[in-house]
């Protein structure tokens, strides 16, 4: 600080005393007498000169700032007292944390001067932009696992109109379903936003608070990505365009820029794809349907998505209630409105063949599984890379026109006309989709018969019954484990026990009865009365939880826990078939399945998909091994020699199930080798009104069932798809006792006997089967001792043969054959596919017939699946 003394002001308020005499830093230069300036001089109380060394310079006589004129300077000035102000008492406590009432009022008022300047700033730096690119939407590039590209998504379907050319029922309908406040209103509705995210985040899904003109603005002005970047836009290009655009011009905007599925933009479209007629003529049901179709366009197609028909219909009656309730539609007037069944949908001729159900398809995957919503995705401009395989898709074009398509002969068999295939291929270790038959032509045939979900699975749906069984430990009603060779009651309509509801005593096939039979041959032969009294033993919620476990959505219709549940009348797709089909051939574990391998946004950016199912994290274990692989290995015994024998022209181990729906409107096939799970499905459906139809008499047979067309295609496809692969046995881990092969019919006194062929002939003779050496006959890979049942050719058959063996050459055997711990049966595959039979006993006759049978050579070097005992 300068020596120098500071200027003195009048205004300035006296100091306070001095605590002592302050030290005088100069020797005095003499006495003052008077003002003077210059070096030396003394600051008086106008003086401006700096002051010199002295007793004017800092000593006791000397002036201080703010003295007055007529004080001595030999003597200190009393200073006046300034009043105490009182203190506030400090805040102490939880108080502390309690803001004031200056600070909330400040708070509040900073905060809302702050809303107001970004509000102003916003709506001064947002314009309303051109129209985006959606009118000139690019194509969506779908790619084979290859590389190759599998298709690319057609053109825009859409047709502008005013909104006089619009019908009233149609514009109310809609404002019913998305803004019944719209002409009353101001273009933000803060509450539904607030409403909306409120149901979000506590996860009742997601949930739109948009008002028209806000979809609006998104549709034609912006994009849909879900960024906070785009709904700021949103909000301030709303309330422009609310200020200067009129309700009609912006509900005429929104009507024809809207997405109704059916690749349709705009009403005009939609009315066209659906009704196949204008606009203009739209009724108040096609109105209200075209106006619930905007919540989910494709998932609300009740034509395409049959299983949805329920949620399409609330959505439906929710808009017209809606029209009800604003006064647009008298309630007698709503009452009279029936539904109006959509039309048959055409796909667009970019996407023929098979190209339009796999698009289908992976569409719904991602829509299905929150990776891309369906208008994001609509927009375009996405490079999807799907898990299918070419040759293996051809190859499954190839069987079905090959085993169906090309038999039929619909110009003189009207019943040909009904006839529709659907099928799916998984590779069971990863859980990818690798091949895909959605129908005929998708131009042709708009429903893709590989996800569809209105037609029953018929006994395609038993295994799972006997997969619960294992699971859970169930036993029968006497206390008996539920394994393979438990035997059950198979009489034709049998009232099952122990169930509480009401009587339930289902039909065999053709009215059969089997009587005391094992659940290993009740599988081969599909035998109601045994299912559905296993899945009162096993429980039918049990039985249901594990069909859900192995793969089934759980919203599967008519998947109903009760006794009927063991028959099959859920209505599962062929897809959710067959991904319950690939956990069990996981032995037990399961992945969910996949259909898209990348994706990449205009080329370069990736976007996320769900946890990869080749990653071992991503699977769990639905049932245990022991479930899984005893399941398999009855499976085994169906395609050996029982229902499913057309399987065996494979070439390789295979297990499966047959199944038929009701009215046998549609048959099936489920199969399985190690390396691939398929499923076949042959349905019946009316071209024009898409009501499903009997297949009697179809292709020229009094019957379809699922052992017949739906395994010849399996075989075939199989066969094809894995060709230069090499062959793989089972590795099976069976439940104890399960690798005993019983059956009551066999031998009566010894359960370990099995009488009535030899270990390498057909039926041997016997009362059950046709002629010795006739029957298909392939080892399907087995070990002798695995399986048997009466009249098969399986030709691997322990224990004990008594009377005689026939081998196909009907010469009769030994009369006896030993004991049952004597007599045994040897089979010795040969590089060509024959299998020879011979008896040894310890009777009198100790050499039997040799008996042989052609089969499949690749079978002959196969490793012997490993059992657990």
């Amino acid at each position: 600080m300068s020596d120098e003394p500071q200027q003195r002001s009048q205004g300035w308020a006296p100091r306070e005393p001095e605590a002592g005499p302050r030290p005088n830093p100069a020797p005095a230069a003499g006495p003052r007498t008077g003002r003077r300036s210059g070096p030396g001089t003394g600051t008086g109380a106008q003086g401006a000169g700096p002051a010199g060394p002295g007793p004017g310079a800092g000593g006791p006589g000397a002036s201080r700032p703010g003295a007055r004129p007529d004080q001595g300077r030999t003597a200190p000035q009393t200073p006046r007292q300034q009043p105490k102000r009182k203190q506030r008492p400090k805040r102490t406590g939880l108080r502390r944390l309690v803001p004031t009432w200056r600070m909330v009022l400040g708070t509040v008022l900073g905060t809302a001067l702050l809303l107001v300047g970004l509000f102003a700033l916003g709506y001064f730096l947002v314009r309303i932009p051109s129209a985006n690119a959606a009118a000139v939407k690019q194509s969506n590039v779908f790619l084979y696992a290859d590389g190759s590209q599998l298709a690319r998504d057609g053109d825009v379907n859409r047709e502008n109109v005013a909104l006089e050319h619009i019908s009233k029922a149609a514009q109310h309908a809609t404002l019913a379903a998305e803004d019944r406040d719209f002409y009353s209103e101001s273009a933000i509705d803060p509450k539904a936003m607030l409403r909306a995210g409120w149901n979000t985040v506590t996860g009742k899904g997601r949930q739109s608070g948009s008002t028209i003109t806000q979809q609006y603005v998104k549709n034609y002005y912006l994009g849909q990505e879900q960024t906070v970047t785009r709904k700021v836009k949103e909000f301030f290009i709303s309330v422009k365009l609310d200020r200067e655009k009129s309700k009609d011009d912006i509900l005429e905007g929104y009507l024809n820029t809207s997405y109704y599925g059916r690749n349709a933009y705009g009403i005009q479209a939609a009315a066209q794809a659906y009704y196949g007629v204008n606009a203009r003529d739209l009724t108040v049901g096609q109105g209200a349907y075209l106006a619930a179709l905007l919540n989910a366009p494709s998932e609300y197609d009740v034509i395409a998505h049959p299983e949805n028909r329920a949620g399409a219909l609330a959505r439906w009656n929710y808009v017209l209630d809606g029209m009800v309730k604003q006064k647009w539609l008298t309630r007698a007037a709503r009452d009279r409105v029936s539904f109006p069944v959509p039309r048959q949908a055409r796909g667009s001729a970019g996407l023929s063949g098979q190209r339009g159900y796999l698009v289908q398809a992976v569409t719904a995957y991602l829509t299905s599984n929150g990776i891309l919503d369906e208008d994001t995705l609509t927009r375009g401009g996405y490079r999807i890379t799907t898990t299918l395989q070419k040759s293996k898709q051809n190859a499954f074009v190839e069987a079905v026109n090959d085993q169906v398509t090309d038999r039929l002969d619909k110009k003189n068999r009207k019943v040909d006309t009904y006839v529709r295939a659907g099928g799916v291929a998984i590779d069971p270790s990863s859980g990818k989709v690798l091949a895909m038959y959605g129908g005929i032509d998708y131009t042709k045939q708009y429903v893709n018969n590989a996800t569809r979900r209105d037609y029953q699975v018929g006994s395609t749906f038993k295994p799972f019954v006997f997969a619960s069984a294992v699971q859970n430990g169930a036993q029968t009603q006497d206390g008996r484990d539920i394994t393979p060779n438990t035997v059950y009651d198979g009489t034709d309509q049998r009232p099952v026990r122990g169930w509480n509801g009401t009587v339930y005593a289902p039909e065999n096939e053709d009215g059969e009865s089997y009587g005391d039979i094992s659940v290993r041959t009740a599988t081969d032969r599909s035998v109601n009365s045994v299912y559905a009294q296993m899945a009162v033993d096993v429980g039918p919620t049990n039985v249901r939880k594990t069909a859900v476990a192995l793969g089934l959505p759980a919203d599967t219709p008519d998947l109903t826990a009760s006794p009927s549940i063991a028959l099959g009348p859920a209505t599962a797709s062929v897809l959710d078939m067959a991904e319950a089909y690939a956990t069990l051939a996981n032995h037990g574990r399961h992945g969910a399945y996949t259909l898209v391998e990348k994706i990449t946004k205009d080329g370069s950016q990736d976007v996320r998909l769900p946890a990869r199912d080749d990653d071992r994290s991503a699977e769990r274990q639905a049932v245990s091994r022991e479930a899984a692989d005893t399941t398999t290995s009855m499976l085994q015994s169906v395609v050996d020699g029982g229902t499913g024998q057309a399987a065996q022209n494979a070439g390789r181990p295979a297990a499966g199930k047959t199944g038929t729906a009701e009215e046998d409107t549609a048959a099936w096939f489920a199969g399985y080798t190690p390396d691939l799970a398929t499923v076949v499905a042959v349905m019946g459906q009316d071209p024009d009104t898409g009501a499903h139809k009997s297949l009697y008499g179809a292709l020229g047979q009094a019957r379809i069932n699922g052992g017949g067309y739906p395994a010849q295609i399996w075989a075939q496809f199989t066969r094809n798809a894995l060709e230069g692969d090499e062959a793989a046995d089972f590795d099976l881990e069976l439940q104890p006792g399960a690798e005993e092969m019983y059956d009551p019919g066999d031998d009566t006194e010894d359960p370990d006997a099995t009488g009535g062929q030899n270990d390498g002939g057909t039926d041997g003779g016997g009362e059950v089967g046709g002629a010795g050496g006739s029957a298909p006959a392939t080892t399907n890979g087995r070990t002798p001792g695995q399986s048997h049942t009466p009249g098969r050719t399986d030709g691997h058959t322990p224990g004990h043969t008594p009377g005689h063996t026939d081998g196909g050459t009907g010469t009769s055997g030994g009369t006896t054959g030993g004991t049952p711990t004597d007599g045994g049966t040897t089979g010795t595959t040969a590089t060509a596919g024959t299998t020879a039979g011979t008896t040894t006993g310890g009777g009198p006759t100790d050499t039997g017939t040799t008996g042989s049978t052609a089969g499949q050579g690749p079978l002959s070097g196969l490793t012997p699946r490993r059992e657990r005992r």
